[in-house]
Formats: structure tokens, C-alpha cells, sequence
């Protein structure tokens, strides 16, 4: 349907529906008929803990603003998408094995210091061992070595080592080697003189937050300058408008470099219609969030240029990415997971002064297209049910996606659309400029397909919207 205007309120509870918009378009896709059920995610930002690859995109970006290194690696080709070692996506199993290497990785990693530290050995008997060289020489890591036996691999042929102890947890080596660090800080040298520390200033292990990770503080002579403006979706706003050339720049590059779009498709038209007009009107409750409730374009500015644009609606319970459009040269940052926690993190802000607002939508989950399930990432997150419109946390639903691309989430039979819609009769209908119920209206037309058109919108929006949009009939 075609959104000529919108509450705020109105567009939270029709995306709770399963609908989303593209600019004024509003649309809601036949679930149990598309080839492709796309599902409603959401994540819980609040509880959302960033993942061992969402940490490393964000010490990129911070080494990258600090001293101007730039990561080798692969980049996302799609928003929040992450690098392909890790879209693995959804399966937990691959995602454990993947865990496994890291820690193989890391422990063949540190026998090549210990290797490098060493006494030289005969590289001919297979049996040898190195040790490390001296107890209070350092690894890279500024820790005081220890003594580490690592044996040769075994000849090809042969299979395992089986004289080798089992993969440590990196977890568990980093333990090990604080503890023999703290030993040999301790008077007596050895475990009868270690003592660990009365009072650790800081707890062990805590992990940082969300906010430590992307704000972490920069040296006065960094590289690079990273600003993030919130701009009003408007063309009455002078930032917006001051700034629509360069951002309309940006998508044209993005487009035909990451969608291969042609030029023909990436006119000044197509943007604005896409991107810069929205249905929603513009509130500023004094309950609400400093910014108000409407649409906005998240801007990231490095060193005085735009390299990304965020779209994104800022409604009564949560902050809906309408789409990312970036800098292709930038690809390395990993700009589309980088916007979305970002995202996450400005929903938390809101929520301090907005306690209601507490969720991020990221659009739809389409478990059965594989490049589309990196969405599934950001936990904890939940699946809207297609008949029953209740949220279901998406670990519940996965095992029932992989039988089936259509799948009620809603495990009670019994369970019903509660606000589906009960009395078509009260839908607010605009015909001549007048505002009726669809009771009154209903009578005065005899239109072939006019009633069954009504009962589908009503059917779809659900009793509530029903009442408070106007469907407008010519």
C-alpha cells in the first residue's frame, strides 16, 4: 500500500504485523506463498553482547582511526554482513568448529615463539623438544616464558601425535600463563612461594561493553576523525539538505559498485523516493527521546567526507535500519557490521531517556537464502510469528526452519491472532474528502472486488490500525 502519511505509532505496530517500508511503500510479503519467507528479526539490545567477530571489526576501525592500519581480510558485500569465515551463519555446530581453529591457531602460534626463543635443536630427531631458552625471557605477548615442550609433527602418513597433550582452550593458556607469570613476580620462585593477590583492582574476565568497545579512547595524534550525525529525514533541515549532494554521490557509487546497478537505476529520482521521503511524521513527546520519533540518516563522517549512511526510523519501541549504502573504497572497515553496532548502541542510548524503546529491527530474516542469515548473528534476538504476531526468541526457531522454509513459530495450537481484526465495519475509510466507517461507506458502493480489497487490508493491519488509519477510496 501506498503511505501517503504516518503516526509513528501507527508504523510500530504495522511492522509488528510483518510489514516494512521502502520510502512511502509499505508492504507485507504472503508468507506461506513466497518462494522465500522473509520473517520479522529483531534484537534485544539490551541484552546484546557482541560476538568474538563483531570485537574484532571494531578494534579494526579503532586501529584504523589511531594509527591508519588497514586490515587484510574479506569484506561484506551486504549490511551487517559478516567476513565469510564467519557467515557460517546460524548453524551453532560450524560456529563451535570455527571456535576449535581459533584455538588450534593460537596454540600452534604460540610453539612458533616458543620455536623462535629456543635453543636450536636436530631438526632430523623426530623425538626432540624444544625448550624455551631462558625463564625470564619475554613472548610477544610481555609475558615471561616457560619451559614448553613442543614435539615434532609426525611424518606424513603417520597420523596424530599421540604423545601430544589435547588443544588447550585459549582461555585456559592465557590462565596458565598468568599464573606463571605471578609465580615468578612471587619471592620464592615456584608454586610453595606463589600467592595470588590479595584484592584484584579489576574483576577477571569482565568482559567490555558494547560502548567500551566503539568508544574507546583515541591518542591526540590519530589518524583519522570519525564523527556519527543524526540527520532528520527532511528537506526543510539544513544539514540534510546541505549534505543530500554528497550522500546522493555516495549511493550512486555504492550501488553500481556493490548491486552492480546501472546508472539508469541510481538517478536523482530513485534515491529521494527510496531514501529521503518517509510516510512517518515527526513527533517530540516529552517522554521520548531528545532527537523525537520519526526518520533519520545516521551519517559517518571521517575526515570532513560522508564514507556511510544509515537509514533508520526511530519509533515508540525500537530503531528500525531501513538500509545501509557505504564507501566501496572503505569495504575493509566492514562498514555494514560496524553501522549496526553502532545502531545497537545508539538504541541503548535512547532507551535511557525512552525506556520503552529497547529493540532493533533489522529488517527480515531469510533463513532460506544463505547470504541472508548473517541477521541471525545479532543475539539474542527474535523471529515474529507469521499467524500469531508474538515474538519467539530464534534459537526456538531454526530447527523448525531447517524442515520447512514456512513455519508457524507459535507452538500452541490453541493460540489465535489476538489483534486481528474483529469488526471490519468500524475501518476508517477517507471517500470525498470525508472520513466514514466502512459500515456507512460499504453501502453506498457496489464495486465488483471492493469488499473482499477492504476485508484484505483490514485482515492485514489488524483491528487497531484499522481504526486509526484512513484507507482512502476514490
Amino acid at each position: 500500500m501506498w503511505a501517503h502519511s504516518m503516526t509513528v505509532q501507527d508504523y510500530q505496530d504495522l511492522i509488528d504485523r510483518g510489514w516494512r517500508r521502502s520510502g512511502r511503500y509499505v508492504y507485507k510479503p504472503v508468507m506461506n506463498q513466497t518462494c522465500c519467507p522473509q520473517y520479522t528479526i529483531r534484537c534485544r539490545s539490551l541484552q546484546f553482547q557482541p560476538s568474538k567477530s563483531h570485537k574484532k571489526v571494531l578494534k579494526k576501525m579503532l586501529k584504523f582511526l589511531a594509527k591508519g592500519e588497514i586490515s587484510k581480510g574479506n569484506c561484506e558485500d551486504e549490511p551487517m554482513e559478516p567476513s565469510m569465515e564467519d557467515a557460517v551463519a546460524g548453524d551453532m555446530a560450524l560456529i563451535n568448529k570455527l571456535d576449535l581453529q581459533c584455538d588450534l591457531n593460537l596454540q600452534e602460534s604460540l610453539e612458533r615463539e616458543v620455536k623462535k626463543k629456543g635453543k636450536s635443536t636436530k631438526k632430523e630427531e623426530s623425538n626432540e623438544f624444544i625448550q624455551s631458552q631462558d625463564k625470564n625471557e619475554e613472548l610477544g605477548s610481555g609475558e615471561p616464558s616457560h619451559a614448553v615442550d613442543v614435539h615434532t609433527a609426525p611424518k606424513p602418513g603417520k597420523g596424530a601425535d599421540l604423545s601430544k597433550p589435547p588443544c588447550r582452550k585459549a582461555k585456559e593458556i592465557r590462565k596458565e600463563r598468568k599464573r606463571l607469570k605471578l609465580m615468578q613476580q612471587s619471592p620464592a620462585g615456584g608454586p610453595e612461594g606463589f600467592q595470588a593477590p590479595r584484592e584484584p583492582k579489576t574483576k577477571p574476565n569482565q568482559p567490555k561493553s558494547l560502548e567500551e568497545l566503539i568508544f574507546e579512547s583515541l591518542p591526540e595524534d590519530a589518524s583519522h576523525k570519525l564523527e556519527v550525525r543524526l540527520v532528520p529525514v527532511s528537506f526543510e533541515d539544513p544539514e540534510f539538505k546541505s549534505s543530500l549532494s554528497q550522500s546522493f554521490s555516495l549511493y550512486v557509487k555504492y550501488q553500481m559498485a556493490i548491486h552492480q546497478d546501472p546508472p539508469e537505476e541510481c538517478g536523482k529520482t530513485e534515491f529521494t523516493g527510496f531514501l529521503c521521503t518517509s510516510p512517518l511524521e515527526p513527533e517530540n513527546p516529552p517522554n521520548g527521546p531528545d532527537c523525537g520519533y520519526g526518520s533519520f540518516h545516521q551519517q559517518y563522517w571521517l575526515d570532513g567526507k560522508i564514507i556511510a549512511v544509515g537509514v533508520i526510523d526511530i519509533l515508540p519501541y525500537c530503531v528500525s535500519s531501513v538500509y545501509l549504502y557505504y564507501d566501496p573504497d572503505y569495504s575493509f572497515l566492514s562498514l555494514g557490521v560496524y553501522s549496526a553496532l553502532r545502531e545497537i548502541a545508539f538504541t541503548r542510548q535512547l532507551h535511557e531517556k525512552a525506556s520503552q524503546l529497547s529493540y532493533y529491527y533489522m529488517g527480515f530474516y531469510i533463513h532460506s537464502c544463505p547470504k541472508m542469515r548473517y541477521k541471525g548473528h545479532y543475539r539474542p534476538s527474535d523471529l515474529l510469528c507469521p499467524e500469531t504476531y508474538v515474538w519467539v526468541p530464534i534459537e526456538q526457531c531454526l530447527p523448525s526452519l531447517e524442515n520447512s522454509k514456512y513455519c508457524r513459530f507459535n507452538q500452541d495450537p490453541e493460540a489465535a491472532d489476538e489483534g486481528r481484526s474483529r469488526d471490519p465495519d468500524r475501518l476508517q475509510v477517507l471517500y470525498k474528502k470525508a472520513i466514514l466507517p466502512y459500515g456507512v461507506f460499504k453501502q453506498q458502493q457496489r464495486e465488483p472486488g471492493e469488499e473482499a480489497a477492504v476485508l484484505q487490508y483490514a485482515s492485514l493491519v489488524g483491528q487497531a490500525c484499522s481504526e486509526r488509519m484512513l484507507l482512502f477510496r476514490n
